[in-house]
């Protein structure tokens, strides 16, 4: 599981600016989620080999009672209680405030392993303007400058220490053959329904493994000789031999199930239809390269007026996610399940084919000769050779020149006779451009 880590300060600290150079962007993605507030976003960091979710909250106010500095105390409670470490924003310039005692005051209440990170100190790493800040009890200040990214390496070095030391051995090998599926959905979507009725009806359950702090759960399980391992977002629980689900709906669990898994079950409620919620979980599987398998759930319980819209929604709004094959299934009624667990399986396959250079080669260039590639400027892109480059997602690389001219909608064009060859359904493609340097590039005609 990717640790988490939760930025909390009071207002215009510079918690976003340390955000964004976190995670390397300018916005946070899975932004605005139903239910939660607009200054409470998501994000992936990496540093070097070891991946983390950041968390960015809005300024902290610890003891408001009315309004929104009301809703985003609590949404910053809720962040400081997912997260496995949280880094505590101040500002060197404006010194320490009552403010800053507050939430000190509260961080050491929460138990949580707290950093100090003192912002808008770029030159200023030997300051005595640092040494206020150890009123806080939070342990050696770390002085940074978000804005600059002067100190970030350091800082992240010491949040990460605990979970690991930075290696660039591979990961240990996972069990061979066994689907990691995770059920992601918004609340009360009926994730709870299928994870007791597949649990219920197969019986062949091994163990229940509590695992982060956030008791992410993954349960083994086996189907007509396949093992799966489920990897919980709704919340899975042991209570005596039976297993109950509960509805409580995180962000943080689901991002890092999604991580985990080889397959993703998108579940979408019929009744519901497709909302912004859908919408962005999606995009996050996509944006993570996982196989995935929509599933309508309810779909029994509306009619045929209404399965029309809903249809026509689900192509608007999840028109990236074509390559992803769709069922109609009625959890509570165990109707089209069967078919719901071949999709699956297919599509971890196809997330994980291997391609041969040969056939990919043959592939482009029949492609090519079946359609070429618009000139752009005064050459013409030309595709010599393919070879894969990656699996989960399947990367295929065209190497030759002038590839930089070839166009998103020949890229499509090409994924599709690719996809079509391989039989690929449920996982994206994704296709990457090398271009030979042009040795009369820099010469003058």
């Amino acid at each position: 599981m990717k640790p988490v880590i939760a930025l909390v300060g009071r207002p215009n600290v510079g918690k976003s600016t340390l955000f964004n150079r976190m995670t390397k962007s300018r916005d946070a993605i899975v932004a605005d989620f139903a239910g939660l507030t607009r200054d409470r976003h998501y994000g992936d960091g990496r540093l070097g080999n070891r991946e983390f979710i950041v968390v960015d909250t809005g300024g902290f106010e610890p003891d408001s009672t009315t309004g929104i500095v009301k809703e985003m105390a609590k949404q910053t409670r809720q962040a400081v209680a997912e997260a496995d470490a949280v880094v505590f924003v101040v500002d060197v310039r404006t010194g320490l405030s009552g403010q800053d005692q507050d939430i000190a005051r509260y961080l050491r209440q929460a138990n949580k392993r707290v950093f100090l990170a003192v912002n808008k100190a770029e030159g200023m790493s030997e300051s005595p303007l640092l040494a206020e800040f150890h009123e806080l009890g939070m342990g050696e200040p770390h002085p940074v400058s978000a804005a600059h990214g002067q100190g970030i390496r350091s800082l992240l070095e010491a949040v990460l220490e605990p979970f690991g030391p930075e290696s660039d051995e591979e990961p240990p090998p996972e069990d061979e053959g066994v689907i990691r599926l995770a059920v992601a959905g918004r609340p009360n979507v009926g994730k709870s329904t299928l994870i007791n009725t597949w649990l219920g009806e197969e019986r062949l359950v091994a163990f229940d493994m509590p695992g982060t702090t956030r008791d992410a759960i993954t349960v083994d399980f086996e189907r007509h000789g396949q093992k799966f391992k489920l990897i919980d977002t709704a919340g899975l629980r042991r209570k005596g031999k039976v297993f109950e689900a509960i509805e409580k709906f995180s962000v943080v669990k689901t991002l890092q199930a999604i991580a985990d898994a080889h397959v993703v079950l998108l579940l979408i409620d019929a009744t519901q239809g497709v909302s912004d919620q859908d919408a962005h979980i999606a995009g996050y599987v996509l944006d993570s390269g996982r196989a995935v398998v929509v599933a309508i759930n309810k779909w029994d319980a509306i009619d045929s007026y209404q399965r029309q819209q809903l249809e026509r929604s689900i192509e608007h709004r999840l028109s990236f996610l074509k390559f992803a094959p769709l069922h109609h299934i009625s959890a509570l009624k165990r109707q089209g399940l069967g078919p719901l667990w071949n999709a699956m399986a297919d599509a971890y396959s196809s997330a994980f084919k291997k391609m041969t250079t040969p056939v990919l080669t043959r592939l482009i260039q029949e492609a090519v000769e079946h359609q070429t590639p618009k000139k752009s400027g005064h050459f013409r892109p030309k595709l010599r050779y393919a070879h894969q480059g990656g699996m989960n997602p399947p990367i295929v690389v065209i190497h030759g020149n002038s590839l930089e001219g070839v166009t998103d909608a020949y890229k499509r064009y090409l994924e599709g006779r690719i996809r079509t060859h391989y039989k690929l359904v449920g996982t994206p493609l994704r296709i990457e451009l090398r271009s030979a340097k042009n040795p009369f590039a820099d010469k003058e005609a």
